[in-house]
């Protein structure tokens, strides 16, 4: 299983900026999909995540209401779309998946990152002031 990440840039404060993540290889589409950033010095935080129907969708607090996660299972991708955007913003920004056909999981377990199996590799996201 290979996740791709796409969409990162420069934007600034007020701006938008949409994400995809698409799977590739032995990826069912039952799946869980999320998302998680690293700023500079931080550790590696929960952005939100998507159940695999896409009916349940989790946030965290710093980006709800700005943020929103949504998925194409025709095409095994997820997309974050971010506006409002805010130099706290700044990370590398990571899409994660787990296999599995549950859809009502725990915010605390699906903020962690047990909860996941893939990685991908990241996409920079700089929004300047």
């Amino acid at each position: 299983v290979q996740l791709q990440a796409f969409g990162g840039g420069l934007v600034q404060a007020g701006g938008s900026l949409s994400l995809s993540c698409a799977a590739s290889g032995r990826t069912p589409t039952n799946n869980r999909m999320g998302w998680f950033r690293q700023a500079p010095g931080k550790e590696r935080e929960f952005v939100a995540a998507i159940s695999p129907s896409g009916v349940t969708t989790y946030y965290a607090d710093s980006v709800k209401g700005r943020f929103t996660i949504s998925r194409d299972n025709t095409k095994n991708t997820v997309s974050l779309q971010m506006n409002s955007l805010k130099p706290e913003d700044t990370a590398v920004y990571y899409c994660a998946v787990r296999f599995t056909s549950g859809e009502n999981y725990s915010f605390d377990y699906v903020r962690s990152e047990a909860a996941y199996t893939y990685w991908g590799q990241g996409t920079v996201v700089t929004v300047s002031s």
